[in-house]
């Protein structure tokens, strides 16, 4: 199956990180990064689609985090 996330964090090292180690687990980067203003907390917030082939069905209860 192929599995599918959606990063987001803050726009800082921290989301980078984020996507670094999805993409040392295996997963790919799906698309181009996106941006937008956070008008509640005040920041800039980053979001990255990532996906990965995996073994096994799709289920609600699969934790995409620990594929």
């Amino acid at each position: 199956m192929k599995a599918y996330r959606f990063l987001t964090a803050d726009d800082t090292s921290a989301f980078c990180h984020k996507v670094t180690e999805a993409l040392s687990k295996g997963w790919e980067l799906y698309g181009d990064p996106q941006y937008a203003f956070d008008q509640v907390g005040g920041v800039m917030r980053c979001g990255q689609a990532v996906t990965k082939e995996v073994e096994g069905e799709y289920s609600p209860e699969v934790k995409l985090g620990s594929l």
